[in-house]
């Protein structure tokens, strides 16, 4: 094993990718010349030369359609978006073109794409540059959205991601670019649709994904203290989605707390709380719990901020309250 920060895993598991297959490339603002805005392709174009790491205008919506235009005639690019924030300005191309052309065409094209960037909340950056679209890429048939929470399942996700032969949306965090986590020498993948026990526990299962998992653990190491054991279960790919996993360590717990960014309508644990009561009904002896942000826009004031976003104390009382603790 070997210690990189999350950008250096990123930026690993692209290069590695580019060595084997000269059909991939890497394509947005500032990924070339700046080194990526994060960080996160530092030293490609030195590698690789301005044809396979290409700096663009700020125009998502282009880069985003010559990316899949691109991927339609046998190349496989990775768009890099400074912020998903900034995806909304290209999201045409990737619902309606992107995540279509393999239905509309007969399946005479796929579309081998990865769009990646940073997603959700990054500190002080106030309602329009602090949003999670986990939800509203996953709701759409045709993609693939992948989040994952360590450097180690950063590469190997990504890997897997670059070789997918359908598009993929790759969702990273601004927050965790300077994490630093062990990640495995030499070559491995991680197969996308496959969940990982981070921790295993036996009281109750607690569900969650990307950066806002940190808070998880810390309230795992906190309710141990009393005696309470927590199974943390991380999704990695938001979908397709590990019902597997999940619905096998709450038959085992019988109670599940869901922790998510993202507003509290309509989002990935209330799809997760569907197939739980659906699947596993008789086997819950507590209603599900989900954490989410507060139902407004992100806040710039970092008193509020911090009100906004859910945190280890309120993963503490949702655990104790399925508890009736």
């Amino acid at each position: 094993m070997k210690t990189l920060q999350f950008r250096e895993a990123i930026a690993e598991a692209m290069s590695e990718e580019m060595r084997r297959d000269d059909t991939i490339y890497l394509m947005g603002e500032e990924v070339a010349e700046y080194n990526g805005a994060y960080k996160a392709s530092k030293g490609m174009l030195d590698e690789f030369g301005p044809e396979r790491v290409l700096d663009t205008p700020i125009s998502e919506l282009g880069f985003a359609g010559i990316g899949v235009g691109s991927a339609m005639n046998g190349n496989r690019p990775i768009i890099e978006f400074m912020t998903f924030n900034f995806s909304l300005v290209g999201i045409d191309q990737i619902i309606n073109n992107a995540a279509k052309i393999r239905q509309m065409s007969g399946g005479q094209f796929n579309c081998p794409i990865v769009f990646r960037g940073p997603t959700a909340s990054a500190g002080q950056l106030a309602a329009t540059h602090s949003q999670a679209f986990e939800s509203w890429f996953a709701n759409t048939p045709g993609l693939k959205v992948v989040v994952p929470s360590n450097p180690a399942d950063a590469k190997g996700l990504l890997k897997s991601a670059i070789r997918d032969d359908d598009p993929v949306i790759f969702m990273e965090s601004e927050q965790m670019y300077g994490d630093k986590g062990e990640v495995p020498e030499g070559e491995y993948t991680i197969p996308l649709g496959v969940a990982d026990i981070k921790r295993e526990g036996t009281d109750v299962t607690i569900v969650s994904f990307g950066k806002i998992i940190k808070e998880a653990y810390k309230a795992a190491d906190e309710l141990e203290k009393e005696g309470i054991s927590c199974e943390i279960i991380d999704l990695r790919t938001v979908r397709p989605m590990d019902h597997d996993a999940i619905l096998t360590s709450v038959k085992k717990t019988n109670r599940m707390v869901i922790l998510e960014e993202a507003w509290p309508f309509g989002n990935v644990a209330t799809e997760i709380i569907y197939h739980v009561q659906d699947k596993a009904f008789d086997y819950l002896d507590a209603p599900i719990v989900k954490l989410n942000t507060a139902d407004t826009p992100a806040p710039y004031s970092p008193v509020l901020l911090a009100e906004w976003l859910p945190n280890h104390e309120d993963v503490i009382k949702a655990v104790k309250k399925v508890l009736y603790k």
